[in-house]
């Protein structure tokens, strides 16, 4: 599966890995998932892990943005995760979109992504 989603801090913070080329079918799964933890927890901490990760297809890049539409407000932190240059760039490109303090990392340096999320 090209997202996978992991649970920590009693659900608060949500660790998203995503790998190989997204397709608009993936966000099916996703979205609900991520939806149900924001009207528990309301705001939350998101470690997005790129590792592995080759880009979108023309229909999943449409998902994320009505995604990142949806849900400008409900990112508190975002950690990003990669391990190549574009995945940094990333980091810089999603700022405008979304009202969360963002922060990347080198795939390397996850534990201190991880304690970056961790952080008030």
């Amino acid at each position: 599966m090209p997202i996978q989603l992991k649970e920590e801090d009693a659900g608060k913070t949500l660790e998203v890995h995503v790998s190989g080329k997204l397709v608009a079918a993936d966000y099916e799964h996703f979205v609900p998932e991520f939806e149900r933890l924001i009207g528990v927890h309301g705001k939350l901490k998101v470690l997005f892990d790129m590792t592995g990760f080759h880009g979108w297809t023309l229909g999943a890049v449409w998902a994320d943005t009505k995604f990142g539409l949806r849900h400008f407000g409900d990112i508190e932190k975002l950690a990003m995760v990669g391990d190549k240059k574009w995945e940094e760039g990333m980091a810089v490109f999603c700022k405008p979109f979304t009202k969360a303090k963002i922060k990347y990392f080198d795939h390397a340096d996850l534990a201190e992504a991880k304690q970056w999320l961790a952080e008030a």
